[in-house]
């Protein structure tokens, strides 16, 4: 696409007002790029339960903002100094993960991908291999990135056990995946039919129901395990306010559980820390080299996300809707430009 045929202005849904739906607005398409900025023609924009912080004013964004952090697309411009990114280009955008000086995040502080253009930083893009889908990328630029990095963050080894508390929501049934092909044992921990169902489809080797309480999942869970001392690590995904004690509960003395959900607070009782010395890691996304490893096991392995489509941006009331419901299974996304997904065909994109 030469610059002559990038259009002037584009449709974007917005927040226009703190817990208002969203708007649909015609808002100019980025034409001014800094150096290592590319400009990304979207083909799928997935929904994360960040947008519901960035529409409740968690994070004071400045409105009117664009939504959604998790995009995916085809480069149509880039910066000066962008070298290892050319137009024509696929990849899936996202922001720089511990940087405390950067201009702002994609979606969260700055204009998102639930529009016909993006503006990403080039240095936190990553590109696309072939058989990687522009379904399944629009997801992993946050949620994929997300709960692969905690898996690398346990340091488990092959055949050692770590559970998922939430398995079966976006990240969690990328979770198990991501698991069970670094050669993982995986037990699934979910308080719905639903989140059960998927955490079972995608291979858990045990799949535990948080409904049946702490005391229960916690004997289930070491009887299942070597020594019936319970995972070598947990994972929280979950933001019940209980979810952090039970992963720290089911996890063996002297274990690690990584912290990703995002409750105001994070509550573990203190018997879990102090008589059973469990280490609590936060962790934030993947960095650059480490989403290149995520997308290289996806391409290796065949990893798939769970996608829920609306065709167009016109659909996001539909979208909400599903996402608040309590009963989706994966993710949310809305198909952009169905033109890109029918070229990518032609390039094996599979997964």
């Amino acid at each position: 696409m030469s610059p002559q045929e990038i259009p002037k202005e584009m449709r974007a849904i917005q927040v226009i007002e703190y817990k208002k739906p969203y708007k649909i607005n015609t808002i100019p398409v980025p034409s001014s790029l800094f150096p290592h900025d590319i400009l990304v023609k979207v083909a799928v924009a997935s929904n994360c339960h960040t947008d519901s912080m960035v529409s409740a004013g968690v994070f004071g964004t400045k409105l009117p903002c664009t939504g959604s952090h998790e995009g995916s697309g085809t480069v149509v411009s880039v910066g000066s100094e962008v070298s290892d990114i050319k137009v024509g280009d696929r990849g899936p955008e996202n922001e720089s993960q511990y940087c405390q000086e950067i201009d702002g995040m994609i979606g969260v502080t700055t204009h998102g991908c639930f529009a016909e253009y993006v503006k990403a930083d080039a240095r936190c893009s990553t590109k696309l291999p072939d058989k990687v889908s522009f379904l399944s990328a629009a997801p992993l630029a946050c949620a994929g990135r997300t709960v692969w990095r905690s898996v690398l963050q346990t340091g488990l080894k092959k055949g050692e056990w770590i559970c998922f508390v939430g398995s079966g929501g976006g990240l969690g049934h990328l979770g198990v995946q991501f698991a069970k092909a670094l050669g993982l044992k995986v037990v699934g921990i979910d308080a719905r039919d639903e989140g059960l169902a998927l955490t079972k489809e995608y291979g858990a080797d045990l799949v535990v129901d948080a409904r049946k309480g702490k005391e229960a999942n916690v004997k289930e869970i070491q009887d299942a395990t070597p020594g019936n001392l319970g995972v070598d690590a947990s994972v929280t995904l979950a933001e019940a306010e209980s979810a952090a004690g039970l992963a720290c509960a089911v996890t063996r003395m002297h274990g690690t559980m990584i912290q990703i959900a995002q409750p105001d607070e994070v509550k573990v009782p203190f018997a879990e820390l102090i008589f059973r010395n469990i280490k609590i890691h936060g962790s934030l996304i993947s960095s650059a080299e480490e989403s290149k490893s995520m997308l290289d096991c996806i391409a290796e392995h065949g990893i798939t996300v769970k996608t829920n489509q609306f065709h167009g941006l016109d659909k996001i009331e539909e979208l909400v809707e599903m996402v608040h419901g309590g009963k989706i299974q994966g993710k949310a996304v809305i198909v952009v430009d169905q033109e890109q997904l029918e070229q990518e065909k032609k390039i094996g994109a599979k997964f």
